[in-house]
């Protein structure tokens, strides 16, 4: 059998996997503070005796792009935009500290800062907690201020604000949220935040969709490629059956 019809089989997979992706990135593309998962695939030569006439293609991951989101003007207190490469840390479901760049700060029932999903805001000495009926706001240093009434205002906290040294040292986990490779990174003091603002997702849509027709297009290129090779497969059969 000829080898075409594997080949032709992990392409059309691997363009299946792409338009996964795509479309996870086009479903977010209003999410704040989301990051575009880029998926590259390579073209590798078949080993083996005679001439190397045919190529798997196998994924490359190329993790997320780094690009910032559009800052949007809210207006709303708890509303932070982390700026530059920083990012704000929270408690994920399992205990363990992750990243995100979502910064649509809430005060649960139990006077606790959350962030996104309800996940606890770390500040940096763990999770930080309001007092009962106090206003908030954040400062550009990340510092969590309080005032209860007409009382002097009070530090609450501060934003726990991390700055990997190399975009890829952190790796998107299956809950959306990102974390290091070598464990909990260091906050960073010199980390900034822009209060009253969002940081948009930075997922262009019109080039997200272009790039999922291509990836349509090359499926069914590959869909013919298998009728190819089973039309010749047929035709060998005629040839070689017994008259």
């Amino acid at each position: 059998m000829d080898r075409l019809i594997y080949l032709a089989m992990a392409g059309a997979k691997a363009t299946m996997q792409r338009q996964d992706v795509l479309a996870n990135n086009l479903a977010n593309a209003s999410t704040n503070g989301f990051r575009a998962e880029m998926q590259a695939f390579r073209a590798v030569p078949v080993r083996g005796d005679g001439a190397t006439t045919r190529v798997y293609a196998l994924e490359s991951t190329i993790g997320h792009d780094v690009r910032p989101g559009p800052v949007q003007t809210t207006g709303r207190a708890l509303d932070v935009a982390v700026m530059g490469n920083a990012w704000l840390a929270v408690q994920a479901v399992d205990g363990t500290e992750a990243y995100t760049r979502a910064g649509s700060l809430q005060v649960d029932a139990e006077g606790q800062l959350v962030g996104v999903s309800g996940l606890p805001v770390l500040g940096d000495g763990g999770p930080i907690t309001v007092p009962a009926g106090a206003s908030v706001e954040v400062a550009a240093d990340g510092s969590v201020v309080t005032q209860v009434g007409g009382a002097r205002p009070q530090v609450a906290g501060k934003l726990k604000l991390v700055t990997p040294e190399t975009p890829a040292a952190l790796t998107r986990g299956t809950d959306g949220l990102f974390r290091a490779a070598d464990g909990e990174l260091q906050a960073d003091p010199t980390a900034r935040v822009q209060g009253g603002a969002l940081e948009g997702s930075n997922v262009s849509p019109v080039e997200t969709m272009v790039a999922m027709i291509a990836a349509a297009r090359q499926f069914e290129q590959q869909m013919k490629m298998l009728q190819g090779a089973e039309q010749r497969e047929q035709g060998a059969a005629k040839l070689l059956a017994p008259q």
